[in-house]
């Protein structure tokens, strides 16, 4: 209950202190009694109905308020019409009554008032005796034009005052209504549905129901309002416990859930990486890989570390950077507690699951890892130092389909990352580390040996983010890109340019030793050849060939390919479209001229002529 909002008692009693002074109202008309009377009945009735929604609410330890607080003030407010009226009824003055003129139809008007209000209550009153038990499909007049807030209603009750049974009901049901359209979704989450999704995650009375309320959580998370409600209500926490302390089958839905989140709101990336999701994320990944080259903690340790932890900041470098500290506090975990057989029961019922469940399962934490790493370079560190780079890699050389390519599309996030920071770059991909290495040769492999689209992009992306891990003489590296610039697929050619364009780049320190390389593996007329085919490639082709007549523009090849003359042309037509291109052609162009005025010069100098 919000700070600013009263007691439900409160609420309540409202309504009824209000309907006493309309039945004293009534005693007291000495006009339009019989219609008075009326009201007194209906009062009399509404009153008896607070008074039973009284006796529900105290007796009922798990309260869904929102639909009383609603049908509650309506019925407040038409009771403080009939109090208006039937006082008008009472005696008074000749003048008094020429100015409060009071007629039947006014009380026509309340007593359709009135009987909405038994509606509303009588509707309220079917939720309490049902205990939430079963969806009411009934429509309280309060809500009959908009009978999906009912439904709502009904579905949350369901899940947070019903049985087991009925609380999986109610969370189908709410998940079929936000499959349904947008404002369902909005109305769930502004009706309070997301606080007994996550108690019913939380308190796991079954794996069904673990999964169930995941289901609706993951439907509900797709816009990032709706995730930060999920995060204000403290859901991540409980999302990284069932991950660590579930069986397999409520894993694979809470890493999808995991992913989901952090898809579609940054700050879910950071809340999930403080509450250490990524190494229980990188162990599932691994899980009968090489599990034991992957962090030594378990599951259960890294949830145990995170409930004792009183400043969640100061542990997680302790437990990140102290390998000793780490020890200790893994000692205090459920595995440890129990004597270790617990953890060993969770290893052997992991090894007993069915193999399509564990692929299942690795697929979500993959896909989990790719959106907690997108974009993040904090996140991207913590995963490489979970040895999450050599785990993807392997991933990588030994699966295929969806889990492959969850697998290449977070190492293309993680080499992003470290494009773009020196430190990671420095740290994670040193050329002697055998992480780096392995994810290298992998993806070389994919560009070389696999001719899929979809998989060769993010490979040669990731290895144009590496362009400036690698030395000076990278053939192994840029020839197979070189190659890639031939590819009949538009998406790969023109990736394949981008990459090459990061080797020869003026921010590449080895800029004009790979452009050489470039240029000695026949890379120059292969870019010709992409500047005249779609526009997607023309645009980097022309990029990466004035990147080469920059470094290397003395190269014979060059001049033989008459690359000024077709930078002359592109200087006419293309930077029409893309006048950002303009500053750097024009030095291109400039540089060649130099350079064949000076060989003009040399020319004449060796001819003897003046």
């Amino acid at each position: 209950m919000d700070s600013g909002d009263k007691w439900i008692e409160e609420e309540l009693s409202h309504p009824i202190v209000l309907s006493e002074r309309v039945r004293s109202a009534v005693d007291e008309a000495e006009s339009f009694k019989n219609e008075c009377a009326e009201v007194g009945k209906q009062v009399d009735r509404l009153a008896q109905m607070l008074r039973t929604a009284v006796r529900f609410a105290t007796a009922t330890p798990t309260l869904y308020e929102r639909p009383i607080r609603r049908v509650v003030a309506e019925v407040s407010k038409n009771l403080e019409r009939a109090l208006t009226l039937v006082r008008k009824c009472k005696r008074q003055s000749a003048l008094r009554r020429v100015m409060t003129i009071t007629s039947v139809a006014d009380f026509r008007k309340l007593f359709n008032l009135l009987d909405a209000s038994v509606g509303d209550m009588k509707w309220l009153l079917t939720i309490f005796e049902c205990n939430g038990g079963g969806i009411v499909l009934s429509l309280p007049p309060i809500v009959s034009n908009d009978p999906i807030i009912a439904w709502v209603w009904s579905s949350i009750a369901s899940i947070q005052m019903g049985q087991l049974h009925d609380r999986i009901e109610g969370t189908n049901e709410l998940t079929s209504l936000a499959a349904d359209n947008e404002r369902n979704k909005n109305i769930i989450v502004e009706e309070g549905g997301i606080p007994p999704l996550l108690k019913l995650l939380k308190e796991g009375p079954s794996p069904e129901a673990q999964i169930v309320a995941i289901k609706a959580l993951y439907t509900l998370a797709n816009d990032p309002n709706r995730v930060r409600t999920i995060i204000q209500e403290h859901g991540i926490p409980i999302i990284v416990q069932t991950l660590a302390n579930s069986p397999m089958v409520v894993q694979t839905q809470a890493a999808g859930l995991v992913a989901r989140m952090a898809m579609h709101d940054p700050l879910a990336q950071e809340d999930f990486a403080r509450e250490n999701v990524i190494r229980p994320l990188v162990t599932l990944l691994s899980f009968e890989t090489f599990m034991d080259e992957v962090g030594r903690q378990s599951i259960h340790s890294i949830v145990q570390i995170n409930r004792n932890l009183e400043k969640k900041t100061l542990v997680d470098k302790t437990v990140e950077y102290n390998p000793n500290a780490s020890s200790q506090w893994k000692s205090n975990s459920l595995c440890y507690m129990e004597g270790g057989s617990r953890g060993g029961n969770c290893r052997k019922e992991r090894e007993n699951e069915r193999p399509e469940i564990k692929l299942k399962l690795k697929i979500s934490c993959g896909e989990a890892l790719w959106m907690l790493a997108k974009g993040s370079v904090s996140n991207s560190r913590r995963i490489c130092e979970t040895k999450g780079l050599l785990c993807m890699a392997k991933m990588v050389e030994k699966e295929e389909g969806e889990l492959q390519l969850n697998c290449l599309m977070c190492i293309m996030e993680l080499t992003a990352a470290a494009e773009s920071n020196a430190d990671l770059r420095r740290a994670a991909f040193k050329t002697n580390s055998p992480a780096a290495k392995a994810v290298v040769d992998q993806m070389l492999r994919v560009i070389n040996d696999l001719d899929n689209p979809t998989l060769q992009v993010p490979a040669i992306r990731s290895i144009g983010s590496l362009a400036r891990t690698f030395p000076a003489r990278a053939t192994r590296v840029i020839g197979p890109l070189v190659v890639k610039l031939e590819s009949r697929h538009v998406n790969v050619a023109a990736e394949a340019a981008i990459s090459l364009g990061k080797f020869v780049c003026p921010e590449n320190f080895l800029c004009m030793e790979h452009s050489r390389t470039v240029i000695e593996l026949n890379g120059v007329p292969l870019v010709l050849k992409i500047l005249g085919e779609n526009e997607k490639t023309r645009m980097y082709g022309l990029i990466l060939l004035c990147y080469l007549a920059l470094h290397a523009g003395s190269s014979e090849v060059v001049d033989q390919a008459r690359v000024l003359t077709v930078l002359e042309g592109a200087d006419r037509t293309m930077i029409a479209m893309h006048p950002e291109l303009k500053d750097l052609v024009g030095k291109a162009i400039s540089h060649l001229n130099l350079y064949h005025a000076g060989m003009g010069v040399h020319s004449k100098g060796h001819l003897g002529l003046p």
